[in-house]
C-alpha cells in the first residue's frame, strides 16, 4: 500500500517529507476518496497555529511539484506560502479549498497539478472538469483573485501519458483563456528536447520530480507571470 506525505510544515520537517513525497508520489493512488488527506490537511493546521502564516500572501497549491518548489528561495522577494501535498489530484484540492485557501485570503495562486490524474488514468477532459471544479470553489469566497495556471509537466517516468498531458494542457489553456483571472504558464513546451521528447536534465533520477535546473526554469517562467498579474491587478 502506497503512503502519501505532504510539504511545508516547520523547517525542521521539510527536508524528511520532501523525500517521501518524491519516492510515494510514484505510486498510482490506490483510494480517491480526498478524505485520505485529512491527517496532511491537519498538520497544516496544527503547522499555522505554531507560526500564525502571513495574510494576502501568494499561495502554492497542488501535487508534489508544489511540495517540492521552496518557495522562500526560490521567490525571495516574495510573501508566499506553499501548500502541497505530494500524490495529490486535483479533485483533492478542490475538496480543502476551505482549509488550504481561504484561510490565507491569497492575493495571487499559483497551481500546479495533474499528471498524478492523468496517471491515474483520468482523461484530458476529466482533468480540465476537475480544474473548472476547482476554480469555481476558490470563487465562492476570492471571486477576483488571480490563479496562475502552471501546465502540467511532462516527464520521462509517465512518457506513455504524453498524448494525454498535451490534451489537457491544451484545454487548460483555452479555458484560461476564458477569464481574465485566470493565466495559464506553460512549462510542457520547454520539457521537451528537440525530438519531443522529456528533457533528462530538468529531472531528478526518479525521472519524474523536478531538479534544481527544473526549479530554475519553471521558477523563471511563473516569477515573469507574477510580475505580469500582479502589475495589472495594480492598475
Amino acid at each position: 500500500m502506497c503512503s502519501r506525505v505532504s510539504g511545508n510544515y516547520p523547517i525542521r520537517l521539510v527536508g524528511a517529507l520532501l523525500i517521501v513525497a518524491l519516492a510515494v508520489d510514484l505510486c498510482i493512488a490506490e483510494g480517491r476518496d480526498p478524505k485520505r488527506w485529512e491527517k496532511n490537511i491537519r498538520a497544516f493546521e496544527d503547522a499555522d497555529k505554531q507560526t500564525p502564516p502571513p495574510q494576502d500572501p501568494i499561495l502554492f497549491v497542488g501535487s508534489s511539484t508544489i511540495v517540492g518548489w521552496d518557495v522562500k528561495k526560490w521567490f525571495p522577494n516574495r510573501v508566499a506560502i506553499n501548500r502541497g501535498f505530494g500524490g495529490s489530484e486535483i479533485a483533492d484540492a478542490a475538496y480543502y479549498v476551505d482549509r488550504i485557501v481561504f484561510p490565507y485570503k491569497p492575493k495571487l495562486i499559483v497551481f500546479y497539478s495533474g499528471d498524478n490524474d492523468i496517471a491515474n488514468k483520468n482523461t484530458a477532459e476529466q482533468v480540465l472538469g476537475d480544474f473548472k471544479h476547482f476554480v469555481s470553489r476558490v470563487r465562492e469566497k476570492l471571486p477576483n483573485t488571480p490563479i496562475v495556471l502552471v501546465s502540467i509537466k511532462p516527464s520521462i517516468a509517465r512518457r506513455q501519458f504524453l498524448d494525454t498531458m498535451r490534451e489537457a494542457n491544451k484545454l487548460l489553456a483555452e479555458y484560461c483563456k476564458s477569464d481574465p483571472n485566470l493565466h495559464f504558464v506553460d512549462i510542457f513546451s520547454a520539457m521537451l528536447d528537440e525530438k519531443g521528447e522529456p528533457r533528462a536534465d530538468l529531472l531528478r533520477d526518479d525521472k519524474l520530480h523536478l531538479n534544481e535546473q527544473g526549479y530554475s526554469m519553471v521558477t523563471e517562467k511563473v516569477e515573469a507571470a507574477l510580475k505580469e498579474v500582479l502589475s495589472e491587478s495594480a492598475k
